[in-house]
């Protein structure tokens, strides 16, 4: 499996770990003890994961200082996204604030949580409706020109705002939700690939859903696999850009993820998963 390359200059291996369940429900708040948090992080780099994907709402803040902890300084082949733009107050109580100044106070208090200079890929949580989308791109460019991020990534969008965002400045990644039962935004898939954008599917698992299909537990027992293995190795399959970072609190889970990459799909497989639909 071929690295993908994020931004054309940052080879990431195509699963990628996601640091969520890493703090509470809704992310917030910790969740369980910040040592076995550590240890599925560094266990995560120790079989190959290169891209490490983080906010700064989860938790909020805990997820960036959990990652630090464990991982700085960083190797060389490690890429840390996180994302701002979304402030948390409460589990259930949050809103976006894309104004520039708000923008920059974010991108600056994550590079102190990260350890670092420059974050790798700086992700914009949800365009805010009540700000010129350039406003905020803008800001992010600054930031970028500055040297405090190397690469400006979406999230949650549409391909009309991802048409819009190209034209003000270039866009290395997006990140909506995308997986075996839910492709409402292939066309958003069809448009990455035609600019060699990465699409970092969120939910790649199908929250769960996955183990209630019949057809995907099927396939799954003819690999000896789980219904979340395959569906981790349908997305590998499906499109060159797509790179799912699953994540998880517990060792054993995050190394069945992991295993994903190993199998491989028949086309008869391929062909009735293809058929799946939510």
């Amino acid at each position: 499996m071929r690295p993908l390359m994020l931004g054309g200059d940052l080879p990431v291996r195509r699963l990628g770990f996601g640091t969520g369940q890493l703090t509470g429900a809704g992310y917030w708040g910790p969740r369980g003890d910040a040592a076995d948090a550590v240890a599925v992080l560094r266990r995560a780099v120790e079989l190959g994961v290169t891209l490490v994907d983080t906010a700064d709402n989860y938790g909020p803040s805990l997820a960036e200082e959990l990652v630090a902890e464990a991982l700085h300084p960083y190797a060389d082949d490690v890429v840390v996204a996180t994302k701002g733009g979304v402030v948390r107050t409460g589990p259930d109580l949050w809103h976006i604030d894309g104004s520039p100044r708000r923008l920059r106070e974010m991108c600056e208090a994550s590079l102190r949580r990260l350890r670092v200079e420059t974050i790798d890929l700086y992700q914009l949580h949800r365009f805010d409706p009540d700000v010129p989308m350039a406003d905020q791109l803008g800001a992010l460019a600054e930031l970028r020109s500055e040297g405090k991020i190397r690469h400006i990534g979406l999230n949650t969008i549409g391909v009309e705002q991802l048409e819009a965002a190209l034209e003000i400045t270039e866009i290395a990644s997006v990140q909506n939700r995308y997986n075996l039962l839910d492709r409402a935004d292939e066309r958003l898939l069809r448009l990455c690939e035609e600019r060699g954008i990465a699409f970092l599917p969120w939910f790649p698992l199908g929250h769960g859903r996955l183990t209630s299909d019949p057809e995907c537990a099927r396939i799954a027992r003819s690999h000896d696999a789980t219904p979340g293995q395959i569906a981790l190795a349908w997305l590998l399959r499906h499109s060159p850009v797509l790179c799912p970072s699953p994540g998880t609190g517990s060792l054993a889970h995050l190394e069945e993820n992991l295993a994903a990459a190993t199998i491989r799909l028949t086309d008869d497989d391929i062909a009735q998963l293809d058929a799946l639909t939510d």
